[in-house]
């Protein structure tokens, strides 16, 4: 484990008459210490095509865990229920970065040495609505904008959404028929309002809906997400997450593990799964770390 720092091209923060191109911080609002409240990875970025000024990123952000020194060091990053999606905002191309607080469940204030008793409402450096949901924020964060949906469908005119795609179980007390089937699901979460959603403001952020279609022995895992912001293609506006479909938890014989594509067609509400590859594989050839990306004309491509 290490410590690390989400850096971007940007312009250096506090200088007069920085230029683009140097590395500016992005996750401003973690930490210097402890450990690994410190700590982000496996970062994520998008650009509002509509307003190009506008970029949100995410991350693996472990600022809401208990620190190491927290009770028993063996569990250590990790604290059970507790969010790591951590979430970024810039309104100047990335020259100066936002990442607000909310409040959910965290453990923040579990510095050590006693045993870590996670706080009910306190602050989260990470997505909001899931301790809400039954749900907990597992990070691979992956972002993308695209148009927002109106009375006539989708338009720019009617401003932008934002989607970030994540990784999420259930929360320790919550059960499969209050949530979802399954060991690990992939969640959505929106917002139309950036500039409130960088203030803190909460109601910015819809409730997450769970795009992967789920059973007893799925573990969905590897996602990625993108919106087609092509007013010329048949299929603007629609969004796809692809992810490896892992059949039990990742934990011995994961096997067979397909690539699958859920699309949504009305601004994330709802999502139809489709298997895109052949479920048969072996230890030697598995199935991951996919992309998807739409063109001009509307066709998806999806990668492995």
């Amino acid at each position: 484990m290490f410590a690390a720092t989400l850096l971007a091209a940007g312009a250096i923060v506090g200088l007069a008459g920085a230029t683009h191109g140097s590395d500016v911080r992005v996750s401003v609002g973690s930490p210097v210490t402890p450990f690994a409240q410190n700590k982000q990875n496996e970062p994520s970025i998008a650009v509002d095509a509509n307003h190009p000024n506008v970029l949100a990123a995410g991350s693996n952000d472990e600022i809401d865990i208990e620190a190491c020194a927290a009770g028993d060091p063996t569990t250590c990053p990790f604290t059970d229920g507790v969010g790591t999606s951590g979430i970024y905002f810039s309104f100047d191309r990335g020259d100066t970065w936002t990442q607000p607080t909310y409040t959910g469940y965290s453990a923040r204030g579990c510095l050590g040495p006693a045993a870590c008793v996670p706080q009910v409402g306190g602050p989260i450096g990470t997505l909001p609505h899931y301790f809400e949901s039954g749900l907990v924020a597992d990070g691979d964060p992956s972002l993308a904008f695209g148009p927002k949906p109106g009375p006539n469908g989708f338009s720019w005119s009617n401003g932008s959404r934002l989607y970030y795609a994540n990784l999420t179980s259930r929360f320790p007390t919550s059960t499969p028929d209050e949530t979802f089937k399954g060991f690990e699901a992939i969640a959505v979460s929106r917002s139309d309002d950036v500039r409130a959603a960088a203030a803190g403001d909460a109601s910015a952020w819809m409730p997450p809906v769970i795009a992967s279609k789920q059973n007893s022995s799925l573990f969905a895992d590897h996602e990625q997400i993108w919106a087609d912001n092509a007013a010329s293609s048949d299929f603007f506006g629609n969004v796809y997450v692809c992810f490896a479909a892992f059949r039990s938890q990742e934990k011995g014989n994961a096997l067979p593990n397909p690539i699958t594509v859920a699309r949504s067609s009305d601004g994330g509400d709802t999502w139809k799964s489709s298997q895109v590859t052949d479920a048969s594989n072996n230890p030697a050839h598995g199935q991951q770390d996919c992309w998807v990306r739409t063109d001009s004309d509307g066709v998806v491509y999806v990668f492995w």
